[in-house]
């Protein structure tokens, strides 16, 4: 069966792959992949139950070099490219880290090269509804008013990963003021434009998030960064803003985006003692993470916003 590639009808984003096997797929089915997510935004592949964690890694290369997550409590015991989410336990460890990403984020934003593509497969599926809601953060900025354009162009973000670091085993009855100091030092704030040009595209990006970004420099007022997040839908607690997405997840799914264009948002199942576990590898695709990192007007300081 040949891979063939569909994507969403009436404007809708993303694409569904199917006949994809990684034993099976050539340089050009890899090829049409990767040009998908970049058109996309998000492809789907199809009925990939049997997928083994060895091919799962397989398949994350062909997206770019795996950035393995930097905290080991994460990693995969076999594997440490693939990141783990889950409440399970083996041999009286725990398998990852529960309930992750259940707020406004792009992967590794707070990182000084951030992460191009994400790899995800819901690996044990809980009852009732479990997804993860995107917003295309290409189309938010073109959405905007002029004027909140203009006024984002000329400045930058900073992202931060303080707000959502999850207490480590090790880290109890640790001082709240050495583990922050051990958090800034690992992981300290990285710097990049609020609006980021995609390399692959030219399309202009909003970068920020509500769960990353913590000001922006070169502001001329402290409100812009909270207009941008609720223009984009960020600060929507409905999850009913236009620019929200949702993608509920089928067994066997494999979901690949575009970790550059798009922010997402766990949706978690109802009962957190239902068993659930999660895969993903992230990538760096070789091309520059902004294709205009210092265009003229921008700010070029560190400091906080106005």
């Amino acid at each position: 069966m040949a891979v063939e590639i569909t994507p969403a009808q009436n404007g809708n984003m993303g694409s569904a792959v199917t006949g994809f096997t990684v034993a099976g797929a050539t340089a050009e089915d890899y090829a049409a992949l990767r040009q998908a997510v970049y058109r996309d935004r998000i492809i789907v592949l199809k009925d990939q139950q049997d997928i083994t964690p060895e091919e799962f890694v397989e398949l994350g290369r062909h997206f770019g070099t795996i950035v393995p997550y930097y905290e080991e409590t994460y990693h995969h015991p076999d594997h440490p490219e693939i990141f783990v989410s889950s409440n399970l336990s083996a041999d009286g460890r725990p398998l990852g880290v529960p309930r992750t990403g259940r707020f406004w984020h792009a992967d590794y934003m707070f990182a000084q090269e951030p992460l191009s593509v994400t790899v995800f497969a819901q690996k044990i599926l809980p009852p009732g509804r479990r997804g993860t809601y995107f917003i295309d953060m290409v189309k938010a900025f073109r959405d905007l008013p002029e004027s909140l354009k203009q006024e984002a162009r000329v400045t930058r973000a900073s992202h931060s990963v303080r707000r959502f670091f999850k207490i480590r085993p090790g880290d109890v009855f640790r001082p709240l003021g050495d583990l922050i100091r051990e958090v800034e030092k690992i992981s300290p704030p990285a710097v990049h434009n609020t609006v980021v040009t995609h390399p692959v595209t030219g399309e202009e990006i909003l970068y920020v998030s509500e769960g990353f970004t913590d000001h922006l420099i070169g502001a001329e007022r402290d409100s812009l960064l909270r207009d941008l997040l609720e223009a984009s839908g960020q600060l929507d607690e409905t999850f009913t803003d236009p620019h929200i997405v949702l993608h509920t997840y089928e067994p066997g799914e494999i979901v690949i985006w575009d970790n550059r264009a798009l922010v997402h948002c766990a949706l978690h199942a109802t009962d957190p003692s239902a068993p659930v576990m999660s895969h993903r590898v992230t990538t760096v695709d070789g091309h520059p993470f902004d294709a205009n990192p210092t265009p003229a007007g921008r700010g070029a300081g560190t400091g906080s916003a106005k």
